[in-house]
């Protein structure tokens, strides 16, 4: 482990896979919750457009992807919150819309189409010292706005109608969450890829709702959980020289797996299934 840390890009990779490790289960755990597990997915297609936009007009394509997949994520609040029957039917058209424009875009962009691929399948290699830094940057402000409307962010997740009742600005806050999850996923795709971005959002949390007792625990777990994922894929993606997003991915799989089965093989005994607190 020390004798990578000597490498320069494998400690840029290491820094930026630790604050993508803690901010993807810190937003999914309330996209889960609330049934909206596949936002992520389709603002990462969406990024992808921001992307290849751009590498088109050579403008750094981490701050291009933030502003479209920013705008996208307001664009499908707002619909969302007019139409709610026809929530995943828009979802779909803004993922689909995002995929096809930015199929489009690389197809014109003379740029080298492997600079491209890193951003969809993830690389430690390709991850520089402005990306650690805009990483940073972004996982500050989402980690901080977070922890500001937490506990009203709690509060709706479980029961939007009380919430309004209650006097909370609701809308205000579930636009704010679409966009941490925008700038989530414009924060992942440079270690996970685009096209594996929500996985990292959904999988920790899923392994953590396994072995989790309560809410804080499931956060708290699924934290722990995402960062070991990505220590060990980062660690065998640089061994086997594999696919960072794939193998980071494929390592928090396994460790739902076993989380799944323990859960299983616990129901079996008397008196020791987990039960779930609000």
């Amino acid at each position: 482990m020390l004798d990578l840390l000597q490498y320069d890009f494998m400690q840029r990779a290491l820094i930026a896979g630790l604050l993508v490790g803690l901010i993807c289960p810190s937003i999914g755990v309330f996209l889960i919750l609330r049934r909206q597990s596949l936002i992520g997915d389709g603002l990462g297609h969406i990024a992808f457009a921001g992307v290849a936009a751009g590498w088109m007009m050579g403008i750094y394509p981490v701050l291009s992807a933030t502003v479209v997949t920013v705008l996208s994520a307001l664009g499908i609040e707002a619909l969302r919150a007019r139409r709610p029957a026809y929530a995943d039917m828009m979802l779909a058209i803004f993922f689909y819309s995002g995929i096809a424009v930015a199929i489009i875009l690389s197809s014109m962009t003379k740029s080298n189409n492997v600079n491209l691929i890193s951003y969809l399948f993830g690389s430690i290699v390709t991850v520089s010292e402005n990306d650690v830094k805009t990483i940073a940057g972004l996982a500050a402000v989402v980690l901080g706005v977070l922890s500001y409307i937490f506990k009203e962010l709690v509060f709706i997740t479980f029961d939007e109608e009380a919430a309004k009742v209650s006097g909370l600005p609701v809308k205000k806050i579930n636009i704010i969450l679409a966009v941490l999850t925008a700038l989530t996923v414009s924060v992942s795709m440079r270690i996970v890829g685009i096209l594996l971005v929500s996985a990292l959002m959904v999988i920790p949390v899923a392994a953590s709702l396994q072995l989790s007792r309560s809410f804080r625990s499931t956060l708290i777990n699924a934290i722990i959980i995402s960062e070991i994922s990505v220590l060990i894929g980062l660690l065998v993606s640089f061994a086997a020289n594999l696919a960072t997003g794939g193998t980071i991915v494929i390592t928090a799989v396994t460790i739902f797996i076993a989380a799944f089965a323990w859960k299983q093989i616990s129901a079996l005994s008397p008196g020791k299934e987990i039960v779930h607190k609000s």
